[in-house]
C-alpha cells in the first residue's frame, strides 16, 4: 500500500497545487493529509460536480488541480464532465475510487463498479488504474497526459491501494472560521420588480472595472454579452448550476480583484449546496449577484421555487458576510460598488421581471471563452504557475 502522505507528495512533485473533492473511505488518509497540508489546499465540496466547477475556476486562475471522488460520484458528475471539463478543456487529475471493484462490495456499489471504466471511455477520458508499486509512474503519466491533452484524466483507485486508518478526524486540527457579520434583516416582502434583467445587467456591468465575471448559462450570458463582451467574462454554455462553484474556484485562487458571479435563480437552486461552501470558506474576493425572475426562462418560463423562497435569506443563513435584496437601478449600483470595495463574500439578490431580450447566442467557442478569460486573469509578466495566492480563512 501507499500512504496518503506519499501519494500527496507524488501529486505535489508533478505540479498539482490544489484539490477539491467529495470524501471516500478508500482515500481517507490522503484527504486527511490534504486537510492538514500547509500549502496544497483542499476544498471540501458538497457534490462532485461542484468540485469540478471549483477545479475549473482554480485552473482558470493558474492552478493545476486534482479532483477526488468515489466512482458513484461519476454519475453525479457526468454532465459537468461532458459539458464543462471536457467541452471547454479543463485539465485536472481525477482520483476516482473504485468501489465495487471485481464485483466485491456492498450491493449498491456492484453495478457502478462494473461500468466505471466504460463511463470514462464514453466520456473520452484517458485513465489508468493506480497501483501501490506503480504509483510514481501512474501519477507522472496523469500529470503529463493532463498537460498534453488539456483535458481531465483519471486514476482509478481500487480498494487496498491507499492506506486507511492512519489519520482520524480527531487528529485534524479544527480551523477557526472568520467572524461573519450579521446582515440587516430583510423586509417581509420586496417591492414588485420593475426592471427587466437586461436593464438590471446594464446597471451591474456599468459598475465593473476589470473584475472577472462568471456567468450562469442561458439568457444571462447572452444579455450580458450584448451589453459588453469583455475578455473578463466567462460564459457558461452548459453545466447549469455551476457558475458559483467556478467563481468560487477563481476567487480562492486569486482573491484580487474580486470575482463576480452573475447567477440566475434556477441555476442557483440547482446547485444550492455551494452556498454552504462559500459560507464555510469565506472567500474575501467573492461577489454573488443573482438575477431572480422567478421563472426558468430558457425552457418556457416555468415557475421557479424562488417565487416562494427568499434566496437572500438562504445566503445569509449560509454565512455570507452580507446579503441584500434590491429592485431599483440605484440599489443595484450601490450594492455592487459597495461589495467590490469590501471583503466578502457578498450576496446580492436582484429581483427582475420575466421579460426576455431578443439577443444573439454567444458566438465564441468554448476554447475561446476559456483562453481569453484565463489570459485576462494572468498579466503578461506573470505565468499561470506564478499565481500562488490561495485565499482561505
Amino acid at each position: 500500500m501507499i500512504s496518503g502522505s506519499a501519494l500527496c507528495a507524488l501529486l505535489e512533485r508533478h505540479g498539482i497545487d490544489m484539490a477539491a473533492g467529495v470524501p471516500c473511505s478508500l482515500v481517507e488518509d490522503l484527504i486527511a493529509v490534504l486537510e492538514r497540508h500547509p500549502h496544497l489546499p483542499y476544498v471540501a465540496a458538497v457534490r462532485e460536480d461542484a468540485a469540478l466547477g471549483v477545479a475549473a475556476g482554480a485552473w482558470l486562475a493558474g492552478r493545476r488541480p486534482a479532483v477526488i471522488m468515489q466512482n458513484s460520484g461519476l454519475g453525479t458528475a457526468l454532465n459537468a464532465l461532458a459539458s464543462l471539463s471536457c467541452m471547454y478543456g479543463f485539465p485536472a487529475v481525477l482520483l476516482v475510487t473504485w468501489r465495487g471493484y471485481q464485483g466485491k462490495d456492498a450491493p449498491e456499489h456492484i453495478l457502478m463498479g462494473d461500468i466505471t471504466p466504460r463511463l470514462l471511455e464514453l466520456l473520452g477520458i484517458p485513465y489508468r488504474v493506480l497501483g501501490a508499486d506503480s504509483a510514481g509512474l501512474d501519477v507522472a503519466w496523469a500529470a503529463r497526459e493532463m498537460d498534453r491533452s488539456g483535458a481531465p484524466v483519471a486514476l482509478l483507485v481500487p480498494p487496498g491501494v491507499v492506506e486507511m486508518g492512519r489519520f482520524h478526524a480527531a487528529t485534524v486540527p479544527a480551523t477557526s472560521a472568520a467572524p461573519v457579520a450579521t446582515p440587516t434583516p430583510a423586509p417581509a416582502a420586496l417591492p414588485s420588480p420593475r426592471l427587466s434583467r437586461l436593464a438590471a445587467l446594464q446597471t451591474a456591468v456599468s459598475a465593473l472595472d476589470r473584475e472577472p465575471v462568471v456567468h450562469a448559462n442561458g439568457y444571462i450570458c447572452r444579455e450580458s454579452a450584448s451589453i459588453a463582451d469583455r475578455p473578463e467574462n466567462f460564459y457558461m454554455i452548459g453545466s447549469m448550476g455551476l457558475a458559483a462553484a467556478i467563481g468560487l474556484g477563481v476567487a480562492l485562487a486569486r482573491p484580487s480583484p474580486p470575482t463576480v458571479v452573475f447567477d440566475g435563480d434556477g441555476n442557483l437552486l440547482m446547485g444550492l449546496g455551494v452556498l454552504g461552501m462559500v459560507g464555510a470558506l469565506q472567500p474575501r474576493g467573492f461577489v454573488h449577484c443573482v438575477f431572480d425572475n422567478e421563472v426558468y426562462g430558457s425552457t418556457g418560463s416555468q415557475v421557479s421555487p424562488s417565487r416562494a423562497v427568499r434566496l437572500d435569506r438562504v445566503a445569509a443563513a449560509a454565512g455570507y458576510r452580507t446579503s441584500v435584496a434590491v429592485t431599483e437601478r440605484a440599489e443595484i449600483d450601490g450594492a455592487l460598488r459597495a461589495a467590490l470595495r469590501s471583503d466578502g463574500p457578498h450576496f446580492i439578490l436582484v429581483k427582475v421581471t420575466a421579460e426576455e431580450a431578443e439577443v444573439p447566442r454567444i458566438t465564441h467557442s468554448p476554447a475561446e471563452i476559456r483562453d481569453r478569460f484565463r489570459a485576462a486573469l494572468t498579466p503578461p509578466a506573470q505565468t499561470p504557475s506564478q499565481a500562488r495566492p490561495y485565499s482561505r480563512r
